[in-house]
């Protein structure tokens, strides 16, 4: 009969998908890759950016005064990298304050997530014992991960 999962032996497939994505290149191939893998199995993606500042800045120019959140910020800069990929799969952006790994973490929890999709940064060499979001997030997640080679 072969390898395939079915529904029918109870194999649920993956139904939420945890990613983590910030503004650099190597975090938006792995959020390329979650949005391949819902595509394949009708899968929701969870965006998930960290903050770790959650800091709220005021510029002012002449009369004009802006405020500008972290948080809120970062979240725009997700969702903005979520429209570029044209893709119709069901999503949510959330931007946590914590460390990438925590945020990842927490967030699968809350949305009983299947999979976490991460990035290989800092996986060889000195951040290998250092550690790194991957590392950190393989120790601690609640459902599997998936680290995507970006480098």
């Amino acid at each position: 009969m072969g390898a395939a999962m079915s529904n029918t032996h109870g194999a649920k497939g993956f139904q939420n998908i945890v990613v983590g994505v910030a503004d650099t290149e190597t975090s938006q191939v792995a959020g390329r890759k979650a949005v391949e893998l819902a595509e394949a199995m009708g899968a929701t993606v969870h965006f998930v950016t960290a903050v770790t500042d959650g800091e709220v800045a005021v510029i002012e120019v002449g009369s004009d005064r802006f405020v500008l959140d972290t948080v809120e910020t970062s979240r725009l800069a997700v969702e903005r990298f979520v429209e570029t990929l044209g893709s119709s799969i069901a999503y949510t952006v959330q931007a946590v304050e914590a460390s990438p790994a925590k945020a990842l973490v927490t967030v699968a929890e809350l949305v009983d997530a299947d999979l976490i999709v991460v990035g290989n940064v800092r996986m060889q060499g000195l951040g290998r014992v250092l550690g790194s979001v991957g590392n950190d997030v393989a120790h601690s997640a609640p459902c599997s991960v998936l680290i995507v080679k970006t480098v």
